[in-house]
């Protein structure tokens, strides 16, 4: 299949490579793009290239098809993200096909953990599980003092930022030992109207403050939720 260009590119040597514009694809594309990293996105729907021409280097071109890769220079690319999910065939296919290009970094999304062990299984680097994960995180917010929670092993270390609980209000972390009685660690604080401010020993915490603690996902979630 023919590469048909709709953004003159610049120099995307080790740049990423951004497959598929659905809602996923579509988001990663526009945050790198944003944050300056060089990409190059690749759409096979012809309505998708011309709603998203433009906004940043785009070609339409069908990622299952070896030579279209070929013909973009998919190895010149230090990276690619691979946003057709919906579609396993397609996904597996597009994963393949970089395993085969010596890519040296593939983030494949996947719809379910059958597909996720299959992606897996034929070489992707990283899977990612959109819908599952952000289930997961509502999950943890819902309902409690949460403000915001990432989870940076499954069931190991994570960063929570929270409302305190009453029982820590009006009291500094030496006065605390948060570590000690709760197996958290403080990171720092944000007070209304302030800028963030770093943890320390002398570091008070009042009923209106935001802080944010780091520590094993179990004893986390035991802190946030006390009285």
């Amino acid at each position: 299949m023919a590469v048909m260009a709709h953004e003159e590119s610049k120099d995307l040597t080790s740049g990423t490579l951004v497959i598929g514009l659905g809602r996923f694809g579509s988001a990663v594309a526009v945050t790198l793009d944003k944050l300056g990293y060089e990409i190059l996105a690749v759409e096979r729907d012809p309505a998708r290239v011309r709603a998203f021409a433009g906004r940043f280097p785009l070609v339409e071109a069908d990622a299952t098809s070896m030579d279209a890769l070929e013909q973009l220079g998919a190895r010149e690319f230090r990276a690619a993200v691979v946003g057709a999910g919906s579609s396993l065939e397609s996904s597996v296919l597009i994963t393949a096909n970089l395993v085969d290009l010596g890519m040296p970094s593939i983030w494949t999304k996947a719809i379910s953990r059958e597909h996720g062990r299959i992606l897996r299984r034929i070489g992707a680097h990283h899977v990612i599980y959109p819908e599952f994960d952000a289930g997961q995180r509502t999950a943890h917010l819902v309902g409690g003092r949460m403000i915001d929670y990432i989870e940076m092993e499954k069931g190991g270390f994570a960063i929570m930022k929270l409302r305190p609980p009453r029982e820590v209000h009006g009291f500094t972390l030496e006065d605390l030992d948060l570590r000690g009685r709760y197996g958290v660690n403080m990171l720092g604080i944000l007070r209304p109207g302030q800028p963030f401010e770093y943890a320390k020993a002398q570091t008070r915490i009042n009923p209106e403050d935001i802080i944010i603690v780091s520590g094993d996902a179990r004893l986390l979630e035991y802190f946030a939720n006390r009285p």
